[in-house]
């Protein structure tokens, strides 16, 4: 659901915990992908001229074409994605998605009276509110995602909860997804725009919990340094706050989700099902094989020079000869030489 306008206060109050990177930076890293945003990013931005990419039978692909592309894009640059697909809403949201239906019957009238008007402009623009990530794509992608061998998970509620979760545990890195959420949530790192930084020339934004939370003098457990506390002193005329406001239930839902316990999940990646995802993509999809077996000789590449080169890497440490590792000892001093490649090691395992 995100958290409105939070980006630009953190950039105000907190600018230390944001830095500016590149894809290459996590290279050997795990990453817990938000799939139904980054589906829906699909939807939006892999169009034609008249909308969503179709197969012949009028069949959306926009988000298979973006997930193949992505993934492949990601895996590349040496790195392992997981993907986390959203269970059942909570029911404390069920007033919010009233309020999205709400908008989405007012934004199809105002896509009817666009398009009996022929305004080309208008129509585009509705077109995208209307944009939903359906079970349908989330079932196709997944079975994209097991041919690709990339695995996925069904969180048990909301995606951004598992995601945060799996990266307090050491199981990923960080969480990838646009959504501020995964903070609140607990994500220690987030990721936004991993997914489409490069197709739109935008550097990676990384955020630190951390720092986010020193930065505005805040500990996991505050939110305002305590709502109780606030409408106790606030000007309800003024500020009036919501009628039956249940924040108690809103709070639980970030210090206490839904999630499956990360001690159980087991995430391996495999080599792609070739012909398998030919069948899939080109006999059920029309896209072009061409091009989808191209993509799986990438995968095996990026999959071969990712192991390749952390073992070159391995190696490299361990010929370093004797005399070399002395003389480094007498310019570094012994501990600082050792403490900087064991800790890179340690880093880049997660």
């Amino acid at each position: 659901m995100g958290i409105l306008s939070l980006t630009k206060l953190l950039a105000d109050v907190a600018p230390q915990a944001i830095k500016e990177t590149d894809i290459k930076t996590y290279f050997g890293r795990k990453i817990a992908i938000d799939a139904s945003m980054c589906m829906y990013q699909f939807l939006i931005a892999v169009r034609n001229e008249s909308g969503q990419l179709t197969s012949i039978d009028g069949e959306t692909t926009s988000h298979l074409l973006g997930t193949f592309y992505r993934t492949i894009r990601l895996i590349e640059n040496g790195i392992k994605p997981v993907y986390v697909f959203d269970g059942k809403p909570p029911e404390l949201k069920s007033g919010e998605l009233s309020k999205r239906h709400e908008k989405r019957v007012e934004a199809q009238k105002a896509l009817d009276k666009a398009t009996e008007a022929g305004d080309a402009a208008e129509m585009d623009k509705f077109n995208r509110r209307l944009v939903k990530v359906t079970k349908v794509h989330s079932e196709e992608a997944k079975q994209l995602l097991s041919l690709m061998g990339v695995p996925y998970i069904d969180a048990p509620c909301e995606a951004e909860a598992q995601c945060a979760a799996m990266v307090k545990a050491g199981k990923v890195f960080a969480t990838a997804t646009e959504d501020m959420d995964a903070l609140t949530f607990g994500s220690k790192v987030l990721l936004r725009h991993m997914t489409f930084s490069e197709a739109r020339k935008m550097p990676i934004q990384e955020i630190h919990l951390d720092r986010v939370l020193e930065g505005l003098n805040l500990n996991q457990g505050e939110k305002y340094k305590n709502i109780e506390a606030i409408l106790k002193n606030i000007d309800k005329e003024k500020y009036p706050p919501p009628e039956n406001w249940n924040y108690e239930g809103a709070r639980e839902l970030f210090t206490d989700p839904e999630i499956m316990d990360p001690d159980t999940i087991e995430l391996k990646w495999s080599d792609p099902d070739e012909e398998g995802m030919v069948k899939f993509l080109c006999s059920d999809k029309q896209f072009n094989e061409d091009r989808v077996r191209n993509g799986c000789k990438k995968l095996l590449k990026a999959r071969s020079g990712t192991t390749q080169g952390r073992l070159d890497g391995f190696f490299t440490v361990l010929s370093t000869t004797p005399a070399k590792r002395k003389n480094d000892d007498k310019k570094n001093g012994p501990n600082k030489r050792g403490k900087v490649a064991g800790g890179r090691g340690r880093g880049r395992a997660k």
